[in-house]
């Protein structure tokens, strides 16, 4: 994290045991009032700022859960709208999607770096998101009656965005995967 680097002492030479030059050992940089109080100030900003976004990020997975139960109630009504089924699908993987943002703000800021599998969880859900909302609207526009010359346009284009994300979603799977077994492998040795 930035704010604790700050608080730290910083050597003008360098490593040796990089294999270059050390200058002088005595020769350290002290950290003046004015940086140490820049960095603190920094520091409760940077806490502010993961504050107000966990709480923006909370409000909207609430008003995308009560959404969603709007959408299954007017599914209900409508004796099961498939229109209203798709909205309540695509509603609770949004939120679910939101709540893994979430997840992710609390992980940076209880120990104070980005990890990166959050993010590729959050693209692997935006993905099947994706996938299952393109399956449910194309299979309601491939019912008899309702096929078009359009239609046929759609349905290449689905299938063409259809196969990208299948790609995308065996990349990302394929990432999770190595991020974990590297892990295992640091924590092994």
């Amino acid at each position: 994290m930035v704010s604790t680097m700050a608080a730290m002492p910083m050597s003008k030479g360098i490593n040796q045991g990089a294999g270059l030059t050390d200058m002088d050992e005595n020769s350290e940089r002290e950290v003046t009032r004015f940086g140490a109080i820049a960095s603190t100030v920094f520091l409760e900003i940077e806490i502010l700022a993961y504050i107000v976004l966990g709480l923006l990020l909370a409000l909207t997975a609430l008003m995308g859960i009560g959404g969603a139960g709007m959408s299954i109630w007017t599914a209900v009504q409508d004796h099961g709208d498939e229109n209203a089924l798709v909205l309540t699908i695509d509603r609770l993987l949004f939120v679910l999607m939101v709540v893994e943002i979430l997840h992710t703000v609390r992980v940076s800021f209880r120990l104070g770096t980005l990890v990166c599998e959050p993010f590729l969880i959050v693209g692997l859900i935006a993905s099947i998101r994706r996938v299952l909302v393109i399956t449910l609207e194309t299979s309601q526009v491939s019912q008899p009656g309702k096929w078009t010359p359009d239609s046929q346009a759609l349905l290449n284009s689905t299938m063409l965005e259809l196969g990208v994300l299948g790609g995308l979603i065996l990349v990302m799977v394929i990432s999770i995967f190595m991020l974990r077994f590297s892990e295992k492998t640091i924590l092994n040795k």
